[in-house]
């Protein structure tokens, strides 16, 4: 898709060359009219070679020519000054037909030197190197054919040689500036889009950071409701204590997990996060989130080998916490009523262990849909920090989920 004509341009396009115009729009239907300053300098142009000629026509006169070679002379001279109008639709037509042109008409030598200039600024170098190259190997001859009684041979071809290398110079001066400017416009509107890519890939990434995050905390959360919910409906004559203690868990579970979603809500709406809302766990939490599991019914040993968790780095200590969560959340998905136990160990220097495991379930357990997809975004989160993580079938049956995770 063409990107839009910046409105400053849209204000001075009169200011610029048709040509440079029409690279800054191509989607442009017809060919590309004349701007403002294209008629000044083609009118400049124009008025350059009539001068030129007239000057010749003088000169033309001092000759000893018959008078219809002469008029015929001037006729041509003033064909060749009005073609210089179509000096931007044929650029090296005009350059190549000046040559023969200029060589038996003195008078066409402004049309000539124009369409030289007009052919180095729109065309490259190699068809300015031919029709240059032509038309100074005809000049001795030119001048041999037709000297000049005011000025020696060899001044003339001097003369000659340095107009035509000056009218070259000039016109690759100019589109060199073209070129430059065009190369810095595609230089912007790469930059444009380089940045807009990674403001694209900087949102992809949040949102891919915010969906694990959802992932981690909802996935914990619903399956305590599942469970107690589950609970309640195969015991519907449980003691009334047992009944208050689970719909407790579900009403307090239902509560965090609405709260959590809020949150990430917020954060998709703000898009950045939320500086004021609550902190995220680190490695201090795992015993509440523990005991937390254990109200639900589950059988979780936790081995925290850690002297002080609260010294564990924020990052590592967030990802440590998410791999025991998601550990119980599968163990409490895949294999219900089975002994979970989690392991941390590390010190500083040596890294950071967690290791959750469970022992295969007794009987057969309904298919999960979307199972696999936490573990993988733990992997991933894992990786992040520097560490690794691995996951599979336990020596002695059952799952088990092993990371380490670097502690300067």
């Amino acid at each position: 898709m063409q990107e839009p004509v910046p409105q400053v341009f849209a204000e001075r396009r009169w200011l610029l060359p048709s040509s440079v115009v029409e690279e800054f729009d191509p989607d442009r239907p017809g060919r590309p009219r004349r701007t403002a300053r294209d008629w000044v300098v083609d009118f400049t142009l124009f008025a350059l070679a009539v001068i030129i000629g007239l000057t010749a026509a003088d000169s033309v006169r001092n000759e000893d020519i018959s008078g219809g070679l002469a008029a015929a002379d001037q006729v041509v001279g003033a064909l060749a000054c009005a073609s210089v109008w179509l000096r931007r639709r044929w650029p090296v037509g005009l350059a190549v037909a000046m040559v023969p042109v200029g060589f038996v008409s003195t008078t066409a030598g402004g049309a000539a030197i124009v369409a030289m200039f007009t052919l180095a600024v729109h065309r490259p170098v190699r068809y300015v190197a031919w029709v240059a190259g032509a038309s100074v190997a005809l000049t001795p001859l030119f001048f041999w054919l037709r000297p000049d009684p005011a000025v020696p041979y060899g001044w003339a071809l001097f003369l000659g040689a340095l107009l035509t290398a000056s009218m070259v110079g000039w016109g690759m001066f100019v589109r060199s500036k073209r070129q430059l400017l065009l190369s810095l416009r595609d230089r912007a509107r790469h930059a444009e889009t380089e940045a807009r890519l990674r403001a694209e890939q900087a949102q992809r990434l949040a949102r891919e950071a915010i969906a694990r995050e959802m992932h981690d905390v909802l996935a914990h959360r619903l399956t305590l409701l599942s469970v107690h919910a589950g609970a309640l409906e195969f015991r519907p004559d449980a003691p009334r204590e047992e009944v208050q203690r689970a719909a407790g868990v579900i009403r307090e579970s239902a509560h965090e997990a609405l709260q959590d979603l809020r949150e990430i809500i917020g954060v998709l709406r703000a898009g950045e996060s939320d500086d004021t809302g609550r902190p995220q766990p680190t490695l201090g939490a795992l015993e509440e989130l523990v005991a937390e599991s254990r109200e639900a019914g589950m059988k979780v040993v936790l081995d925290l080998r850690v002297t002080d968790p609260g010294a564990v780095p924020a990052s590592v200590g967030r990802t440590s916490f998410r791999i025991a969560q998601e550990g119980l959340t599968n163990a409490r998905k895949h294999a219900p009523g089975t002994e979970v136990t989690v392991a941390v160990s590390g010190a500083p220097g040596e890294g950071l262990t967690v290791a959750v495991r469970n022992p295969a379930p007794e009987g057969a357990v309904p298919h999960v849909p979307g199972s696999g997809q936490g573990l993988i975004g733990l992997r991933e989160r894992a990786t992040l920090t520097g560490g690794r993580l691995e996951h599979g079938p336990a020596p002695g049956g059952g799952f088990e989920i092993r990371s380490w995770l670097p502690w300067p």
